[in-house]
């Protein structure tokens, strides 16, 4: 990126984006996954609670690889000067995820999820970048 000036918009996109799926891992470990292996109770998938414990743990990590998959599409689009169609889809399509993502989590935790906040930044900056 040797002296391209870059889409703010984007860059912060990015981080916030990267920052989030970091988050989501390290905290999601730590305050849901780790009491969720002690807890008793949870339903047995395909015969056993072992699976279930397992299937919640790599869902809840790949839902973090994807938020880095989309920091770095973020922020390849950040270096890029002018936007093709293409483009412009692209990062729509992005924006229009992470609004969708924004109504699904303040509704969901009623305002209470701090994820809500990321989602509607990363959405309208995300879209301002398009114009």
């Amino acid at each position: 990126m040797n002296g391209v000036l870059l889409n703010v918009y984007l860059v912060v996109s990015a981080v916030l984006t990267i920052l989030m799926a970091i988050a989501h891992s390290v905290a999601g470990e730590i305050l849901i996954l780790i009491p969720l292996q002690k807890a008793e109770g949870l339903p047995a998938v395909r015969g056993s609670v072992r699976t279930t414990k397992s299937t919640l743990r790599f869902a809840w990590h790949v839902t973090s690889v994807l938020g880095i998959g989309i920091f770095i599409i973020l922020y390849h689009y950040s270096a890029v000067p002018e936007f093709n169609p293409e483009q412009i889809f692209i990062l729509r399509t992005l924006s229009l995820t992470f609004f969708t993502s924004f109504v699904i989590a303040i509704v969901g935790s009623r305002a209470r999820h701090p994820s809500w906040a990321v989602f509607i930044l990363v959405s309208i900056l995300t879209w301002m970048s398009t114009n």
